[in-house]
């Protein structure tokens, strides 16, 4: 009936100036081996809810908050690492977790923008990296896919763009809509191109 201990590692508090820093660090490899791993994990719950692992950022009434930074390791010869963000697989009687990025809420001035972007690509025949949004199939009805630019009680609503790319000394690129072929026994989607309603 009782809780395993807890284990803290922290810093000491300062009064004036920056406070401690807190590393951990595997140690280089040399030669032909492989860097050591560090791993963040929870124990499992026979009935209860599995344990969370939560990264925050420190606040600052003065300027700025502290910012969290994830990047792989750089390859000076071949490929960087991968950034890998997933839920894990849903029981038979559940559904996957969810994937939530999002800004904060101001309440004077502009809120954060979410940037989705692949790097360039240098060097003769080389091509940057493509972008996929796609929802997962299913046995029934496929998950759907949704842009919608801001709402505003105000002024002008945000503005959905959608454009190719450009290309300095030749062709820009295409921009393709279209549903896709139907199976034996239905029909292919429609595409629906309207404005709003307007009550003035």
């Amino acid at each position: 009936n009782g809780v395993s201990g807890d284990l803290s590692f922290y810093t000491g508090t300062t009064s004036s100036g920056s406070s401690g820093l807190l590393q951990v660090s595997t140690g280089n490899a040399e030669g032909v081996g492989k860097a050591g791993k560090i791993e963040l994990s929870v124990g499992s719950a026979d009935a209860g809810v599995g344990g969370r692992v939560g990264i925050s950022a420190g606040t600052t009434t003065a300027t700025t908050g502290g910012a969290i930074s994830l990047s792989t390791g750089a390859g000076t010869t071949k490929s960087s690492g991968a950034v890998v963000i997933r839920t894990s697989n849903a029981g038979t009687n559940g559904v996957s977790g969810s994937l939530t990025f999002s800004s904060g809420v101001t309440t004077l001035g502009s809120s954060g923008k979410i940037s989705l972007a692949s790097g360039n690509a240098v060097g003769t025949n080389a091509r940057s990296g493509g972008i996929v949004l796609s929802a997962g199939s299913a046995s029934d009805i496929g998950g759907a896919i949704e842009i919608t630019g801001g709402t505003t009680t105000g002024k002008t609503g945000g503005a959905v763009s959608l454009n190719s790319g450009t290309s300095t000394p030749k062709s820009s690129g295409t921009v393709a809509i279209r549903s896709t072929t139907a199976g034996s026994g239905g029909v292919s989607g429609q595409l629906s191109f309207y404005t709003g309603a307007s009550t003035t």
